[in-house]
């Protein structure tokens, strides 16, 4: 996939209170999601919409825990800035935080705490990265849609409005955590107010696009999955489905430096490189070099 001027935001922001304790001490987004950090998965997706440049929104506390783990980006082909999120402000709030970093770019914006798999995942962010206009955000089928931001449809499955938290849902189609936005996200952030909770909400800035006939809301289909890592057991779930696909396809999930190879960003001795920086009998490291042997590379 070529590359585009694109940047990306991962928000790793929040305190987790819905997984404590395990969270009083560390970030959410740096627990593992099976054999990788939580914050591996949305960094893949990155990768994979074909941008460089991006931004880890994060809480102050955790910022040298993220360099630990991601440096610079350099290794993988990115360029990562950390940016501090004094408070929770909600998701929306993102791009106030990021405004220098976005210098009128267009954006993506991913919640890092959101799984997503699919082999046609790079295709559904190529068609989005083509809008050049507007937004562009992805539908998914749940059966809570009572938790989310919900799309209602008229009778010809027009959108016509999304609805936050909605106590009767119209449809259960959710809005997941992928966002695709042009230039006017952040002026548009800034014309928003603030919702009951105090928060900037992403469904009012979708909303403002809407309104205005510039929001396209692509359907994700069966050949997706969708986890959110919110709860105990979503988290749970979300681990045993990474290791279930990956044992039975021999697929890796979430890696970036395979991700990275796959989409140009490294060349094969960088990613050789890479996978030799993990000791001899390290699972992730002989999961790589099997790719590495069935590819002949």
């Amino acid at each position: 996939m070529p590359q585009n001027n694109r940047k990306a935001i991962i928000m790793a922001g929040g305190h987790g209170t819905r997984l404590a304790p395990i969270t009083k001490g560390l970030s959410k987004h740096l627990l593992p999601i099976y054999n990788k950090p939580m914050i591996f998965y949305p960094l893949s997706n990155v990768i994979q919409a074909g941008i460089r440049d991006v931004a880890m929104v994060c809480n102050p506390e955790d910022i040298p825990l993220y360099e630990t783990l991601l440096g610079d980006g350099s290794q993988w082909g990115l360029s990562i800035q950390y940016l501090k999120q004094p408070e929770a402000g909600g998701i929306a709030q993102g791009f106030l935080v990021a405004e220098e970093f976005i210098d009128n770019h267009p954006t993506m914006m991913i919640l890092g705490d959101n799984v997503f798999y699919g082999t046609i995942m790079p295709e559904l962010f190529a068609q989005a990265n083509e809008n050049g206009q507007g937004g562009t955000v992805f539908a998914y089928y749940v059966k809570n849609p009572q938790r989310y931001g919900v799309v209602d449809f008229d009778d010809e499955l027009n959108v016509i409005n999304i609805i936050e938290k909605p106590k009767d849902p119209p449809s259960n189609y959710a809005v997941t955590g992928i966002y695709f936005y042009d230039e006017t996200a952040v002026e548009r952030t800034k014309s928003l107010k603030a919702s009951d909770r105090g928060e900037l909400e992403i469904t009012d800035l979708n909303v403002s696009y809407l309104k205005d006939d510039q929001l396209s809301v692509v359907t994700m289909n069966a050949g997706v999955a969708w986890l959110d890592t919110g709860t105990f057991n979503s988290f749970l779930n979300a681990s045993n489905f990474i290791e279930i696909v990956e044992a039975r396809q021999g697929l890796m999930i979430g890696s970036p430096e395979l991700e990275a190879f796959i989409h140009g960003f490294i060349d094969v001795q960088q990613f050789k490189k890479l996978v030799s920086e993990y000791k001899d009998g390290n699972p992730y490291r002989d999961a790589l070099e099997q790719f590495i042997k069935l590819n002949d590379i």
